[in-house]
């Protein structure tokens, strides 16, 4: 048996929570997983899979290989980056672990960071925001973009953008791009017939907060903890969606839309990207902190999630 296969296999299959899926994910068959699982398992002479008709998750012992699973395949991929170096830039494997709202921030970060070292292979999972500290505390992920306000001390902070909000609707007419409407307070809003996240989300949680504290608790129309379904129910007309600056500037191309920013109060939300401290960093990490202070990079964040219309308007004055 090759131990740190049947740990890749093992994270794998912690990350899909499907033995087919995982077994795709490692590029192999299913029977081949099942069988090196297995084998860990008597290795260890104790049963690590908790197993059913599904995948039912990991017995207590199973949770500390785990852990063992993710520091050692941690120690591997900084022991590949280190010998790789010196054949031009950083080079390996960097997961980024980013709430919903900010993925395509995450995904313009992932494509600077190529720009600049193409040896470098970015992976983005959309995770909870306790999804993103669990997986910086276990070194599942290397990386984490979310709300930096309520990260733990244990992890060291980045500041990236301030999320503002925009009410998302069908426009009243439509045109060749997105249009920008006039402010709309917060108290309105909530009588509009809403789609939003579910409330396991940390954004669903910073919405509530301000709805309570106006005491205008909305119904939601439609509850959903997928960021796409709550664009295409907006696309499809007959709700509205309250969402960040950052996701709202995916759709600028999108005529038939019309984002209001949200008003009264102005509500800002910093978010950031999050390391483990006291961590021995790989070689891509340490590029994409870099890359993640440059004042360019910075500048080029902000004009997508900040204040939209002033860069809609900059766009179009340069066209």
């Amino acid at each position: 048996m090759n131990l740190l296969d049947a740990y890749r296999y093992l994270v794998s299959l912690e990350q899909h929570r499907h033995f087919g899926r995982a077994a795709a994910a490692c590029h192999i068959t299913q029977p081949a997983l099942s069988n090196a699982l297995r084998a860990l398992e008597q290795h260890f002479e104790v049963a690590i899979v908790r197993r059913g008709r599904q995948y039912e998750g990991l017995t207590p012992e199973g949770e500390r290989v785990l852990a063992t699973a993710h520091r050692l395949l941690h120690e591997q991929e900084l022991l590949q980056q280190d010998l790789r170096a010196g054949a031009g830039g950083a080079q390996g494997r960097l997961v980024i672990g980013a709430v919903p709202t900010a993925l395509p921030v995450a995904s313009r970060l992932a494509v600077k960071l190529f720009e600049r070292h193409p040896g470098v292979q970015t992976q983005i999972r959309s995770l909870a925001s306790q999804e993103i500290e669990l997986g910086l505390e276990t070194l599942a992920i290397d990386l984490g973009l979310g709300y930096v306000e309520r990260a733990p001390a244990r992890l060291e902070t980045v500041p990236q953008y301030v999320e503002r909000y925009y009410l998302l609707q069908r426009a009243p007419r439509t045109g060749m791009v997105m249009g920008f409407g006039s402010p709309m307070p917060w108290a309105e809003a909530a009588t509009q017939p809403l789609a939003l996240l579910s409330p396991e989300m940390h954004n669903r949680a910073i919405l509530d907060g301000v709805f309570r504290e106006l005491g205008r608790m909305p119904k939601p129309a439609i509850e959903t903890n997928s960021v796409l379904a709550l664009l295409v129910a907006v696309q499809a007309g007959g709700v509205a969606a309250v969402l960040p600056g950052a996701l709202v500037s995916t759709l600028t191309a999108h005529g038939e839309l019309e984002a209001r920013p949200l008003v009264a109060p102005e509500v800002l939300t910093p978010i950031g990207l999050m390391v483990a401290g006291g961590v021995r960093r790989s070689r891509a990490l340490e590029a994409a902190l870099e890359l993640a202070r440059d004042l360019v990079w910075l500048e080029h964040v902000r004009g997508h999630s900040g204040t939209l219309e002033a860069a809609a308007r900059l766009r179009r004055a340069s066209a």
